[in-house]
């Protein structure tokens, strides 16, 4: 016989949602969206399952190692089920979308399935709200994601927020510049993800200089923006350090109190971010509340190359605000009046009936959880009783 523990059990990674913790997120999720809507962001919702060959495109690429998979028994074509919901807002935006004016504005939000969790989220199903900007290639685009990543998390209560800034390609372009082979560049990369001066300059040899300087350079944004501007590298590559200076300035003439960072270094989590890109934090909470940037979008042309946005992680959202507090619920004898117990509710009180015509009013009310009870007609609080 199956114990109801055993019932309960569920494979690692994966929880159920209980009160009051599912209506917290659900109306969360509802308040970042209204935010992005107020700014011109119209929702999209993109399908939980695609075929694996249109889920996995462009930057579904990246993904691919997390994404489940599974045969279609109408289709006899494999499926992919969603492991992150950037790919497919790109899909939608390349061909559902493609006649709609650019810049195109759209968000989402919705859940997402990983065959891994990592050592700072173990959850292997969580959600995921975010917003593209397509189309867009302009410095201003780029400010305005930041900002608007910013202002909502604000909005629903998150405090002391940072922003980390990034150029995720920066490191491997400057090294292929420099003439570090392919092998090499891979190391440089994972000697930089450690901080580790050492191997380094081990690895770059002669040309280790720019790439320890990057580390140095890590920090408050003004300071690593003067940094940066002393690494020698192209015209190419300083036009998007000067880029970066300039989003920084934008960024900081609309939200002066927004601490801002830059790690010239960093590109975890960030490996199809083709330019700007950045990852946002709020002080005292495990692991990054989102991530975003420009990305390239898949397919040919120059909107591939000018689509930005973010994507916020619902699980560590909700780790930076209170837990919530419960609803003021009234109990309602079983004899009261519908109409009654409509009006109630317009005054934005939470209403349970009660069903049994014998129940103890009080009793009963106390052992449903409520916090009120309705006695011949007048609103009694449960601790006055």
């Amino acid at each position: 016989m199956t114990t109801a523990g055993e019932k309960a059990l569920l494979p690692a990674g994966f929880a159920d949602g209980l009160p009051p913790f599912a209506a917290q997120e659900a109306a969360v999720v509802e308040r970042l969206i209204a935010c992005f809507a107020a700014q011109g962001y119209e929702r999209v919702k993109p399908p939980l399952l695609e075929f694996e060959d249109t889920l996995l495109a462009g930057a579904g690429d990246d993904v691919a190692r997390q994404t489940f998979r599974l045969m279609d028994p109408l289709s006899r074509r494999m499926m992919g089920l969603r492991a992150d919901m950037t790919p497919q807002v790109a899909r939608i935006a390349a061909t559902r979308l493609l006649n709609a004016a650019r810049p195109l504005r759209v968000c989402y939000g919705g859940q997402v399935l990983q065959i891994t969790g990592s050592q700072l989220r173990p959850e292997r199903q969580f959600g995921q709200v975010g917003v593209e900007l397509i189309g867009a290639p302009y410095e201003r685009a780029d400010a305005e994601v930041v900002l608007l990543a910013a202002e909502a998390l604000a909005a629903v209560g998150v405090e002391r927020l940072s922003v980390d800034l990034n150029l995720p390609r920066l490191v491997g372009d400057l090294a292929a510049e420099l003439g570090v082979g392919k092998p090499d560049i891979v190391k440089l990369r994972q000697a930089l993800d450690r901080k580790d001066v050492s191997a380094v300059t081990s690895i770059a040899g002669g040309q280790a200089a720019p790439f320890t300087a990057m580390l140095r350079a890590a920090g408050p944004a003004p300071a690593a923006l003067e940094a940066m501007a002393r690494i020698k590298m192209s015209a190419t590559l300083g036009a998007e350090v000067a880029r970066l200076r300039r989003v920084v300035e934008l960024i900081g003439a609309a939200a002066p109190d927004l601490t801002l960072t830059i790690d010239p270094a960093e590109h975890r989590g960030l490996e199809y971010h083709t330019g700007i890109s950045f990852i946002v934090f709020a002080r005292g909470v495990r692991g990054e509340l989102g991530r975003g940037g420009r990305y390239n979008a898949g397919d040919d042309g120059e909107e591939a190359k000018s689509s930005t946005g973010f994507t916020l992680y619902m699980d560590s959202v909700l780790r930076a605000l209170p837990k919530p507090e419960g609803a003021r619920r009234l109990y309602l004898p079983a004899d009261c009046p519908p109409a009654r117990a409509r009006d109630l509710r317009a005054e934005g009180w939470v209403t349970l009936a009660g069903l049994d015509d014998g129940a103890a009013t009080r009793a009963e009310a106390q052992r449903l959880g409520c916090s009120h009870v309705l006695l011949e007609d007048r609103i009694v609080e449960l601790g006055g009783i």
